[in-house]
């Protein structure tokens, strides 16, 4: 039932989306579970502390962080279990986990704004969605930070919170959506949070693993599909690439996207006025991409979306069936 429930989800947020208005209205569960990070951060990581008390600290805050939502999703999926058809409703409610809508749109307005109004409108649209500086981007630098934003978000936002609600139901999602949260918070290696961040780093490393993987599989076989992207090349980027990146598992995918586009991503970047050394993925690629390029890695990413979700349909029908 979890697989069948992570392939309704899947289609139903890739049709709709989350609506504004329901935003609105009530939110996200992406900003309840900040919330409740940021009261753990502010209550648990004290300045006057060690560095071992906070790591301690930080190890708690994540049990407290995966296990309320978790907690909460199990009591709503059990309850909906119970009515007729409930198990629609819980994948429509586990759609809210994923971001494939939102993704696309995103990155597909950073291309538009280079587009329609040059370099500084591509900024403001990049800011939206990546860390980095965006006044340190030129054309080229606007157009490889929404292209990598694409592949590592396709990752975290979309693949793994579905392989989690595949393997855990609404709980899995939930709880895998806590720790990738967490890690986007307090994950940092900043004087903060390299202590107190540092569990939940460690374990959104751990759960994103088989997701990242599977993403650069799927990137490298859309890549059969779209016109003058290279498969081979896509794949034989990671094999070359991916173990080079700083991330354990962000270098699958942008690696993928890199080789498949003939890219080379990555690279050294600037998040707040500093200098993040990290190797290119797809070494040997072009640097100068551009607003054609983010549309070419949308088309990739939209194929292999579809190829995901056929994935699931086909587990589904599978244990259906059995």
């Amino acid at each position: 039932m979890s697989v069948l429930i992570a392939f309704i989800s899947l289609v139903a947020e890739r049709i709709a989306g989350y609506p504004d208005w329901l935003f609105r209205a009530i939110g996200h569960p992406v900003t309840w579970i900040g919330r409740l990070i940021s009261c753990l951060d502010r209550t648990l990581n004290l300045a006057s502390s060690s560095d071992a008390t906070r790591r301690l600290c930080g190890v708690l805050a994540l049990l407290v962080i995966v296990s309320v939502p978790a907690a909460i999703a199990f009591a709503i999926e059990t309850l909906l279990g119970r009515v007729f058809f409930g198990f629609i409703v819980t994948a429509i409610v586990a759609s809210s986990l994923l971001s494939q809508r939102s993704l696309g749109e995103h990155v597909e307005a950073v291309a538009t704004a280079l587009e329609t109004g040059g370099l500084e409108a591509g900024r403001r649209a990049v800011s939206m969605i990546v860390g980095r500086d965006p006044e340190q981007l030129d054309e080229a630098g606007v157009s490889r930070a929404a292209i990598e934003s694409l592949a590592e978000n396709f990752s975290d936002g979309i693949v793994a919170p579905a392989l989690w609600l595949g393997v855990g139901g609404l709980a899995g999602g939930a709880a895998y959506k806590s720790v990738n949260t967490a890690d986007s918070m307090i994950g940092h290696r900043t004087p903060r949070h390299e202590a107190f961040g540092w569990a939940s780093a460690r374990f959104d490393d751990l759960v994103n693993l088989p997701a990242s993987r599977l993403t650069g599989l799927l990137i490298v076989a859309a890549a059969f599909l779209v016109k003058g992207a290279d498969a081979h090349a896509g794949w034989q980027a990671i094999r070359r690439d991916a173990a080079k990146h700083r991330s354990p598992n962000a270098g699958w995918p942008e690696a993928a996207m890199a080789g498949a586009l003939g890219l080379a991503l990555a690279g050294p970047r600037v998040y707040g006025g500093v200098t993040v050394d990290d190797s290119f993925m797809g070494e040997g690629g072009r640097r100068d991409a551009d607003a054609a390029d983010i549309r070419r890695a949308l088309k990739l990413y939209r194929i292999a979306d579809m190829m995901l979700i056929a994935l699931f349909g086909l587990a589904a029908a599978a244990i259906w069936l059995l």
